[in-house]
């Protein structure tokens, strides 16, 4: 089958090169001028004074997918809020409704597709269907108007995927982060056997992409990978982040308040993740530094194209924009493992509790 695949070309150095994560390489945006000499133009100027800047980064990621009909249908109702919110699609109207999703499933077809004759897996065996839709979601920062990030998703859904493969999306405000989710169909419409796929280069031409269409409606925006702007920590996967984030959300309510709300689940993967690191705390062990070389390593890199970049703009003459590179370089947290991170945040709750005890130990004044 043929693939969908996008590439970006990142630079014009030699084969020596070939091995380099292009991605994490400033430098390699510039063209050579005469002798040799990179040269960074308006555009590249601007993307590192929106970075050094900290300009806020859209979010483009693929949430999953299902690989059956009904999985489709309650995908569009969970973004659909069961028929409250109303449905875009690629013809360029709204459905709403209850019914509405199973009305797009149909008119997608999706029951031709390929491996839909393939029966579903019994628990615990892997499922090799092909997958009948990406589920995408494209997401701002909290206080960005939801009316312009929508208007950036209608754009950039129309531009990658109109008369192509069929999609529908929804505009979601309940959290403090406007988001679109993006539904679309993986086969082409009109050419059998194409399917869309997507790869990390595509998430990465996709995110600049969705930053240049929010910049458009005016609204600062930037994407840039993690490693660039000095973080470390990958974001956690969605059912991580959503059961971390409820717990927090729970936390917050007023002791008065917590009896009407549920008390949310804790996070599985967290809670074992935790215990093993407490029993190695215990027992003292250190956390493990495992992947912290790789992790260095690019740090390494990273920090050798900034210094790079900084001198490039100090002989084009940005010698302001070049201070603002070293000092944006030089705040760049420390390199740090989850377990480190993890078992330093205990070290210092241990170290307030113990200082708390001692507090309530000291004697109070004396009463005559």
């Amino acid at each position: 089958m043929p693939k969908q695949m996008v590439r970006l070309d990142r630079s014009s150095r030699g084969s020596a090169d070939a091995s380099r994560d292009m991605t994490l390489d400033i430098v390699s945006y510039g063209r050579r001028g005469p002798g040799g000499r990179l040269h960074l133009g308006s555009d590249e100027i601007a993307q590192v004074q929106r970075t050094v800047g900290r300009v806020p980064e859209v979010m483009v990621k693929v949430s999953g997918g299902a690989r059956d009909v009904g999985g489709v249908e309650a995908h569009l109702r969970y973004i659909s809020r069961h028929g409250k919110l109303p449905l875009e699609i690629d013809e360029g109207l709204a459905q709403q409704g209850r019914g509405a999703a199973r009305e797009i499933a149909t008119d997608w077809q999706l029951e031709l597709c390929r491996s839909q004759y393939k029966p579903k897996p019994a628990q615990g065996q892997k499922d090799t269907r092909a997958k009948l839709v990406h589920n995408i979601v494209l997401s701002m920062p909290a206080g960005t108007p939801p009316e312009k990030v929508l208007a950036a998703a209608r754009v950039f859904a129309r531009e990658n995927f109109a008369l192509q493969y069929r999609y529908a999306m929804a505009l979601h405000t309940d959290q403090p982060h406007p988001h679109v989710h993006l539904v679309v169909k993986c086969e082409h419409e009109f050419e059998p056997g194409k399917r869309l796929y997507i790869r990390k280069d595509t998430l990465r031409q996709w995110r600049e992409q969705f930053a240049a269409l929010m910049r458009e409606q005016g609204v600062a925006a930037n994407a840039t990978p993690r490693q660039v702007r000095g973080q470390v920590r990958k974001p956690y996967r969605d059912p991580i982040h959503h059961r971390l984030r409820a717990q927090r959300v729970f936390a917050q309510l007023p002791v008065a308040e917590r009896d009407g709300h549920r008390t949310p689940k804790p996070s599985s993967v967290m809670r074992t993740k935790l215990e093993k690191l407490l029993r190695q705390l215990k027992e003292g062990w250190a956390a493990s530094d495992g992947g912290q070389a790789k992790m260095r390593d690019t740090r390494k890199e990273v920090l050798a194209n900034w210094h790079a970049t900084a001198e490039i703009l100090r002989r084009q003459g940005e010698a302001r924009l070049a201070a603002r590179v070293d000092r944006f370089t030089e705040g760049m947290p420390a390199v740090q493992t989850d377990d480190q991170r993890l078992a330093e945040r205990w070290r210092e709750t241990e170290k307030s509790r113990v200082l708390a005890r001692a507090d309530a130990k000291l004697p109070g004044p004396k009463v005559r």
